[in-house]
């Protein structure tokens, strides 16, 4: 019997109402089946582009009934869930690693960095290094070149004990504060700093061996507000008055005990700012005269602070060059010894705005109850320790480690002592 004389057969149940979609797929199979036995004779390229192509990979599903094997279910397979829970460390973003990097200590913050590339660029992030503290490690050399290299804009590091320093290129540094006191440093290694800098507002070189470069260099920084030098020496007076000249916007200046002869005192008090409010310029025994300190009133009329202790040139009739100091709180005569007691007891109504007098070595101990009771407003002998420019609060020992602020302010990382 041929293919289209084929008898009907009935369906089962709950199938016929599907009998019209069987009847079509029997005759799309025909169909087919006389277009295969023709390939050879006659170019069919969709037939052949079906015929080799890869099988689809579809699930399929049989019907439960054994005796209907002509319909076919097919679904698209599940995806696979990812087993593993929360979120991966190199799916956050840079700003949010930086941000979680913010709140870590200065030595977990250097092991983070040694996890992979890119997390070691993140922790080197001029963003993460604004103020540093290496006050503490042994050797610092190293630590500071690198801190340099990331931008740091307060950088506290006194009694450090720096052997070498190799700064490569010529790009300036960021710094706006930096605190170098009693450390041990080699001058060139500190020329190659200074001579990068030149957004200085605040700088403390307390004790070091400096150069005429290092002070030219200092006179870029015409932004300069606070400058302490005191005990430095290695420049000379005219390159002093030149740097000066430049920095017109200093408000305190430190430069006591420094390597100083008449000419360098000359030059500070001839070119300090005249909008200076406090000037430590003590310990110039044989240099400084009373007419350089009428050429200091003269020039910085709205001074508040003033240290001229150890000057023993000095006598009482500096109280009258000073009455023209409308606005002085603050004045340190320690150790000038030709200035008598009976002089003192005076100086209340001389200086009427005065409320601090340090007379260290002039007033002994049983003397000053009835000085105080002439100056009942003024405060003797209070403050031991000149406060004029200097990183550290004079009221806290500067060798004390649990004071560790700069400024007033404290460095976000620092070395664990």
């Amino acid at each position: 019997m041929s293919d289209d004389s084929m008898p009907l057969q009935e369906l089962p149940c709950g199938l016929q109402s599907h009998a019209p979609c069987q009847s079509r797929r029997m005759h799309k199979r025909k169909t087919r089946g006389h277009l295969s036995e023709g390939l050879d004779t006659e170019c069919t390229p969709t037939e052949l582009i079906q015929q080799w192509s890869p099988p689809h990979k579809t699930q399929r599903l049989t019907c439960k009934d054994k005796e209907n094997d002509l319909f076919v279910l097919a679904r698209r397979p599940r995806r696979r869930r990812d087993s593993r829970a929360g979120i991966s460390w190199d799916h956050l973003p840079d700003e949010l690693l930086l941000r979680i990097y913010f709140y870590l200590p200065l030595q977990d913050l250097l092991r983070v960095s040694l996890v992979c590339k890119r997390w070691h660029r993140l922790v080197f992030d001029e963003s993460l290094w604004h103020s540093v503290d290496l006050q503490g490690l042994t050797n610092t050399g190293p630590a500071l070149q690198q801190v340099l290299r990331t931008g740091v804009r307060r950088l506290r590091c006194p009694r450090a004990f720096v052997e070498e320093l190799h700064l490569t290129g010529t790009e300036p540094l960021q710094l706006v504060e930096m605190d170098l006191s009693s450390s041990i440093i080699p001058v060139s290694a500190l020329e190659s700093i200074v001579c990068r800098c030149l957004r200085l507002e605040r700088l403390s070189l307390e004790g070091l061996q400096l150069s005429d470069d290092i002070v030219r260099s200092l006179g870029k920084n015409v932004g300069l507000q606070q400058l302490n030098l005191s005990g430095c020496s290695g420049f000379s007076a005219s390159v002093l008055a030149d740097m000066l000249k430049s920095c017109c916007r200093i408000e305190q200046l430190n430069v006591s005990w420094c390597g100083f002869d008449k000419d360098h005192v000359k030059s500070v008090v001839s070119n300090v700012s005249p909008s200076v409010s406090s000037l430590n310029i003590s310990g110039y025994r044989e240099s400084l005269t009373l007419d350089d300190v009428k050429i200091l009133v003269d020039r910085c009329p709205e001074v508040q602070h003033l240290d001229l202790s150890d000057s023993t040139l000095l006598m009482a009739d500096s109280f009258l060059v000073l009455k023209e100091l409308k606005n002085l709180q603050h004045l340190s005569l320690s150790r000038c010894y030709h200035i008598h007691l009976a002089a003192l007891t005076d100086l209340g109504q001389t200086l009427p705005s005065l409320r601090l007098l340090d007379v260290f070595g002039l007033v002994q101990d049983n003397q000053l109850p009835p000085l105080k009771k002439e100056m009942p407003r003024v405060s003797i002998n209070s403050m031991p320790f000149s406060t004029v420019a200097r990183p550290t609060p004079a009221s806290r020992l500067p060798g004390c480690h649990g004071d560790r602020s700069m400024w007033n302010r404290k460095c976000r990382l620092s070395v664990p002592l």
